[in-house]
């Protein structure tokens, strides 16, 4: 295998929603958003919500699933082009039971990518990248496809936030 290809590509997801881009980007850069736009079910809430301004913001998300229970992921973010896009990379901080990787970046990427289509449109992209993850967590997400239908409900999720005019 050469050193550009990889064996986790990116997944990604993207939809037209008749909203501005500004008005799209405002939910996403406010974690607090985040729970209602959630697909997965799994986000909680954000605990300390402010809005992301920039690149090294970090905020912490209250998260539970079957397997790990009530748990915590600090995200930091790696990439904010206002408006275009946003990408952070989680680490478990805080968990209900005993696990390795406490505490480190799990070496995945979430991020959104916004394409404005004149005034009231935009596609957005929702994308899971796991290029740099440990073998077990390429395993657990299926290389990310696992993770392909929450973030349809994402961004229908999304979709309906922009109908209802939530701004973030």
């Amino acid at each position: 295998m050469s050193e550009t290809e990889t064996t986790c590509p990116p997944v990604t997801v993207s939809r037209r929603i008749d909203a501005p881009a500004e008005r799209l980007f405002a939910v996403l850069a406010d974690p607090a958003s985040h729970p209602k736009v959630d697909g997965s079910g799994m986000l909680k809430e954000a605990l300390g919500p402010k809005p992301i301004t920039a690149v090294g913001d970090v905020f912490v998300m209250a998260m539970h699933n079957n397997e790990m229970g009530d748990y915590e992921m600090t995200n930091y973010v790696v990439a904010f082009e206002p408006n275009n896009r946003i990408v952070w990379e989680p680490a478990l901080s805080k968990a209900s039971r005993d696990v390795p990787h406490l505490g480190r970046r799990l070496g995945v990427r979430w991020g959104w990518e916004l394409i404005p289509e004149g005034p009231s449109a935009t596609t957005v992209t929702e994308f899971f990248d796991c290029a740099e993850a440990p073998a077990w967590l390429q395993q657990a997400t299926d290389n990310g496809t696992q993770w392909v239908e929450a973030m349809r409900t994402s961004l229908e999720g999304l979709a309906e936030l922009a109908k209802a005019g939530h701004s973030g």
